[in-house]
């Protein structure tokens, strides 16, 4: 009986993968094109199981030549909008395509300039409706034996992932060099198991004011960078605070006024952090862990030394290692 069962279930989701072929039509290939032309990066967005793949399908396209980025739609709504650009492209997944918190984010990236790609399983939704090209991922039952939790349609939509990334293999003549060059043995590798200050950003690299700085002040580090945060330093170099895209919109939005504000009354004070002695892995870990982007690397004394950012571990243009290329 249970052995049935389990064979059901893998006949079921293989059924599911194989109705996506005849899916398949020109919004694919257009798909392909666009990002291929693309002058920022892939940018992802799903809530719950959609959003678990679609973290899957930031790493395998990040590990493969396309340079990708996971939004968390909610935590996008409260200020990490700040990671998109004009020039990216978001894919926006969801089965159903009703999911309230992306259908909310859709039309704010459009605003921003970039093309919507929605992954749905209904073409009639309103997630399809708002985007700019569909994709469908829909398949005709889950394996879940009450149709209720996500199974079929999840192994659909990494199939679908994998299809894609595969395919810019071919188009960005990804080969094996490259491929070593972010795996072990190569970039990503060097980059997961080397000590934080290996690639940290330090000297000017460090965006930072001190507390009494003004906003006005404070907004113009944070742009000369674009980290999108400023440190917050005491006048010996002890990290007191730290200022995001996030802040500066939850402060807002809270009804408050920047005029006339110092750093001091905005920053969140203690942020997390890490030393220069972490394992890049474990930093990466804590972003994931607290939906953070930033992180001040710092000495036990809370003297600053340096910042890391989550491009600087997944990799943007060139990696550097001790402010060598690798």
């Amino acid at each position: 009986m249970v052995l049935d069962q389990a064979k059901n279930v893998l006949r079921m989701e293989a059924e599911g993968i194989l109705g996506l072929v005849d899916k398949l039509d020109h919004r694919f290939t257009t798909l392909v094109e666009w990002i291929c032309g693309l002058r920022g990066r892939v940018i992802v967005a799903g809530i719950g199981k959609s959003g678990l793949i679609g973290r899957k399908m930031v790493a395998t396209l990040n590990s493969t030549g396309t340079r990708s980025l996971f939004l968390h739609p909610v935590e996008a709504m409260h200020g990490d909008l700040g990671m998109v650009g004009g020039d990216d492209l978001l894919l926006a997944l969801s089965n159903s395509g009703e999911t309230d918190e992306l259908n909310m984010l859709v039309p704010v990236v459009r605003s921003m300039g970039c093309r919507v790609v929605g992954f749905t399983g209904n073409p009639e939704s309103t997630l399809a409706k708002t985007s700019d090209l569909v994709i469908d991922v829909g398949v005709e039952r889950e394996a879940c034996p009450l149709g209720l939790a996500p199974t079929t349609s999840t192994t659909a939509l990494l199939a679908m992932g994998d299809a894609l990334a595969v395919v810019l293999i071919e188009k960005h003549r990804f080969g094996q060099s490259d491929f070593k060059r972010f795996h072990p043995g190569g970039a990503l590798g060097q980059r997961l198991q080397a000590p934080v200050g290996q690639i940290m950003l330090t000297g000017d690299q460090v965006p930072a004011v001190t507390p009494d700085t003004s906003i006005q002040k404070t907004m113009e580090e944070m742009d000369r960078l674009d980290l999108g945060a400023t440190l917050v330093l005491t006048s010996d170099g002890r990290l007191e605070g730290i200022i995001t895209d996030g802040d500066l919109r939850r402060f807002l939005l809270s009804g408050r006024s920047l005029e006339g504000r110092s750093a001091a009354q905005v920053m969140t004070p203690s942020p997390k952090s890490v030393t220069p002695d972490s394992q890049t892995s474990e930093a990466l870990n804590l972003m994931e862990r607290h939906l953070i982007t930033v992180l001040p690397v710092v000495e036990p004394n809370g003297r600053v030394l340096g910042i890391l950012h989550l491009h600087d571990i997944l990799g943007k243009g060139s990696v550097r290692f001790n402010g060598t290329l690798a």
